[in-house]
């Protein structure tokens, strides 16, 4: 992959900074207490073992709008922050293996996603170089024996046959001290992983087939609200405003009622909260399947009647959703704004972390959508030295919009949605501690 030259933060295109400008001045103000808080919550709930977070910046309002248990885009991270990639990895295997010397990873089935296999690459690397004896196993039937993918990176990729020994999955004669699952089990989860000695992690119960994004918020919302005290602000700013419609088939045009209902009362809060401060903007919401989409079951919509009026290919577009599950469940979100840009592109900011730790990230770009639609669709581009300074390092001397202080917000807001997956995890009754990881 050809890295970009270093850019600082892309400009930020909305004359409503005040808002942002007082978030970011109360978490700069209050940095301390915040970190404190972030420490007591590791204590209570252990983090996951790595997450991404999308990230909205409307300059008045800074919000996770997706969280991701099994990140892909390893290969978008800026290699300058590669030692504290390789810490955090060592701690992460610390605290669910501390005698772990052999990793098995686990991925997805995309073979022909070269962006995918590239992402896989440079995962493994990372792996390597903090230590660890790694193999890629694969669940595709076809492989029997090692396949080698050369990848235009350089870098190549082996994936092994997984197989079951026992209570044990192995690749050839070696079986890991762990599973390091880095596919989201949206087509359920195969036997051959069920019922493992070895630590699998993230828990298999974490995958799409059972975990809902509705959920997910529900918590961060809680979250968002406890830490709001410390920080001195309306949680309004960090946090998304969400209903779930559990019913809904969008090729029989069942459960119509439901979701137009709540697009109508998120419209409404949005509506109140806008007037509130003063905001211009035409609110609006995001309509999508409340398991993974993969940029996939997304619709913008700004009246109940456009729900209504769906034609036959916009509903089949939400009707069916990854490894072809039909779409019963679905997330209405508030929408937020991006007015972030990239050499006049829309952007938005992608945070990794690893354990505890904010690892880097990179602006999702994408110059043929708009700033009120989703990214995450086919023509988007990545930069992946979008951080030109660590999220964890804000300057108290700059303003709160310069770019360590920026990024800083961007690692407090990533953190507040990894608390809320560690409260996922805790609320499964599953276990974060050393040793196999089970209901």
């Amino acid at each position: 992959m050809v890295i970009e030259h270093l850019q600082a933060v892309p400009h930020l295109t909305t004359a409503q900074r005040g808002p942002l400008q007082m978030i970011e001045g109360h978490l700069l103000a209050r940095q301390t207490e915040i970190e404190q808080w972030f420490r007591a919550q590791w204590l209570s709930t252990p983090p996951p073992f790595y997450a991404s977070v999308d990230l909205r910046n409307s300059g008045f309002k800074l919000a996770p709008v997706d969280t991701n248990l099994f990140p892909a885009g390893f290969n978008n991270l800026n290699p300058a922050f590669q030692p504290l990639c390789i810490q955090a990895i060592q701690a992460a295997v610390e605290r669910f293996c501390p005698k772990a010397c052999g990793i098995l990873v686990v991925p997805e089935s995309h073979t022909r996603n070269i962006y995918y296999l590239e992402n896989l690459a440079n995962f493994v690397h990372l792996l390597e170089l903090a230590g660890f004896q790694v193999n890629v196993g694969s669940l595709l039937p076809e492989v029997t024996s090692p396949q080698t993918i050369p990848l235009p990176s350089g870098r190549q990729i082996t994936l092994h046959p997984l197989t079951r020994d026992g209570n044990k999955v192995k690749v050839g004669s070696h079986a890991p001290c762990f599973v390091l699952l880095n596919n989201d089990l949206s087509g359920g989860v195969p036997a051959i992983l069920q019922g493992l000695e070895q630590p699998v992690v993230p828990p298999l119960a974490l995958g799409w087939v059972t975990r809902r994004k509705s959920q997910h918020f529900a918590l961060y919302q809680k979250a968002a609200a406890e830490f709001a005290v410390i920080a001195g602000i309306d949680p309004w700013f960090v946090d998304p405003v969400f209903r779930k419609c559990g019913k809904i088939d969008f090729q029989k045009r069942a459960g119509e009622d439901c979701l137009t209902y709540y697009v109508e009362e998120v419209l409404s809060e949005i509506g109140a909260k806008y007037r509130e401060y003063g905001i211009s903007e035409e609110p609006f919401v995001i309509v999508k399947s409340d398991a993974g989409t993969y940029g996939m079951n997304i619709m913008t919509v700004r009246s109940p009647d456009e729900v209504r009026d769906l034609n036959r290919k916009q509903r089949t577009k939400m009707a069916r959703g990854k490894e072809g599950f039909n779409v019963t469940e679905v997330l209405v979100q508030e929408g937020v704004y991006t007015f972030e840009t990239w050499e006049e592109a829309v952007a938005e900011p992608v945070v990794y972390m690893i354990d505890r730790f904010v690892v880097g990230g990179f602006y999702r770009v994408h110059s043929g959508r708009g700033v009120d639609e989703n990214l995450n669709a086919p023509g988007m581009t990545f930069k992946p030295l979008a951080f030109v300074e660590s999220c964890i390092s804000p300057d108290r001397s700059k303003s709160p919009d310069a770019s360590p202080n920026r990024f800083y917000a961007y690692g407090v807001i990533a953190r507040l949605a990894l608390v809320a997956a560690a409260r996922e995890i805790h609320a499964a009754g599953l276990t974060q501690s050393a040793g196999a990881l089970r209901p």
